[in-house]
């Protein structure tokens, strides 16, 4: 049984992901920031404990992991989306999303880190996106942050590698999440099509990659793309 930390938990991919490993016994703790119902709800399902963090706040993830008693698995999930040219987007909106989708993963790992050296042994499985590898137009600052994103996996690896700490990456491509509940219906069709296996992504997709990633012991700085063959 492994006690496993999920930020971003209370819907989408992080909250199929906190049902997965409650699912297989294990013992999950998943941060959120806002959806208190929802999280209610996810945590009454699974029997997960749910902790109300803004992961762009270094004190408050410090004083949530405190109150955890162990962490073998961190999964890196958080994170917004704050679409538009780049030319029109404000300095505050850039920040934003590189407090949440950056600096809160530096945060969490930072706050976990301590338990894997302790135990010379443990897993980080961050969330990035296939923006995050090919980029996006409308999507300068997202993108920019899970590039980020991908290259401190890598370099995470090589860095706790030698600490028994695997370190690897999930970048899903289309998938229906409230993320994309301001896409149109013809967009999402027409990335559906765009799709080789015919069909957009859906939480349980990534959330297996998850897990597959936090198990897998020889996997190490890798980049799984889950996206349906729509980057390859």
């Amino acid at each position: 049984m492994a006690t496993v930390v999920i930020t971003g938990g209370s819907r989408g991919i992080g909250a199929e992901t906190v049902r997965q490993f409650a699912a297989r016994g294990d013992r999950v703790y998943f941060l959120y920031e806002k959806q208190h119902e929802k999280a209610s709800e996810v945590a009454k399902e699974t029997g997960a404990v749910a902790i109300c963090c803004d992961v762009a706040d270094g004190a408050a993830v410090r004083a949530a992991f405190q109150t955890i008693p162990d962490v073998d698995i961190l999964v890196c999930n958080a994170g917004i989306s704050i679409s538009g040219l780049v030319h029109q987007m404000s300095e505050e909106n850039w920040d934003r999303l590189f407090d949440v989708n950056v600096k809160g993963m530096y945060h969490c790992i930072n706050a976990a880190v301590p338990y894997f050296l302790q135990k010379q042994r443990g897993s980080i499985v961050t969330v990035s996106s296939m923006w995050g590898q090919v980029g996006a137009s409308f999507e300068v600052a997202y993108s920019a942050t899970k590039g980020a994103v991908i290259a401190m996996t890598k370099a995470l690896a090589q860095e706790l590698g030698p600490s028994g700490v695997r370190v690897n990456c999930v970048a899903p491509g289309v998938v229906c999440t409230d993320m994309c509940a301001n896409v149109s219906e013809e967009t999402m069709e027409d990335l559906r099509q765009q799709t080789p296996i015919g069909r957009n992504g859906t939480p349980m997709d990534i959330a297996t990659a998850i897990v597959y990633l936090a198990d897998a012991e020889f996997v190490t700085g890798q980049v799984l793309a889950v996206n349906g063959g729509i980057v390859l």
